[in-house]
């Protein structure tokens, strides 16, 4: 479990380092610019990191059900090998999804208004600037995000299927409250992370869609990753003991 929540948060780091630093500074200044070789990576690594960290919680779905359904196996069934191999799975994933985005608009001819309707450089407001067809950009998008984001939501759905059989068996309420517990800060970082992902990147791009894109993205880009330490903290006994130990240790 720690292995996974040292590459969340490491993922969350990052992933909130490509947006808002930008976004404060612009905020602070009167002209907004970015050159277009920073727009086209800052699009890579959002999508790189996101896409990653979508892959990373379908594997911790799936690490929770262990935890739950074989206490004594898991860390036979759960070893460094196997958590390692997931991790990895999840940023090459996050890497060639990204990069097919990135190296796709790039190729793009720019011609026209430069204005990015949003606060980075996100693959819709990018490809709204275009001067030339982009039906296969949008196309890609629904395609490939959209694939990504419901087959991985699909499997985390799986896992706590089979979570929920496991929490039915078990007959004692102290039982099932331990069991829900190590699941439970899991379940609401998901829920955040792929209802806001969904609605911005499977709907099609209009003026109107674009205006509550910027809404949702500040949920999944600033307010999910700030969450996630805290959801974590707070449902985590070990970190709250040591906690308690590093308060008392000072006074």
């Amino acid at each position: 479990m720690y292995f996974f929540l040292y590459n969340l948060a490491f993922l969350d780091i990052c992933y909130s380092s490509v947006v808002v630093p930008k976004m404060l500074t612009d905020l602070m200044s009167q002209k907004k610019m970015i050159p277009f070789y920073a727009c086209i990576m800052q699009l890579h690594f959002f999508h790189f990191l996101g896409s990653t960290e979508v892959g990373l919680f379908t594997f911790m779905s799936y690490d929770r059900y262990v935890a739950i359904s074989h206490p004594l196996r898991y860390s036979t069934i759960m070893s460094y090998k196997v958590c390692f191999g997931f991790a990895s799975c999840s940023w090459i994933i996050g890497f060639f999804h990204a990069l097919v985005h990135s190296v796709m608009t790039s190729r793009l001819t720019f011609c026209g208004p430069n204005i990015v309707r949003h606060f980075f450089c996100d693959v819709k407001p990018v490809l709204n600037l275009a001067s030339t067809d982009v039906s296969l950009n949008f196309k890609l998008l629904a395609g490939i995000t959209g694939t990504l984001a419901i087959t991985s939501l699909m499997l985390t759905v799986l896992s706590y299927i089979f979570i929920s059989k496991c929490l039915s068996k078990i007959k004692t309420s102290q039982g099932r409250k331990r069991a829900l517990s190590t699941c439970s800060g899991h379940f609401t970082v998901v829920t955040l992370q792929y209802g806001t992902s969904i609605f911005t990147y499977v709907r099609p791009s209009t003026n109107d869609s674009l205006d509550r894109d910027r809404a949702a993205a500040i949920m999944f880009s600033v307010i999910t990753p700030a969450l996630n330490p805290i959801i974590y903290t707070l449902r985590n006994s070990d970190i709250k003991n040591a906690f308690k130990k590093l308060l008392k240790r000072y006074h």
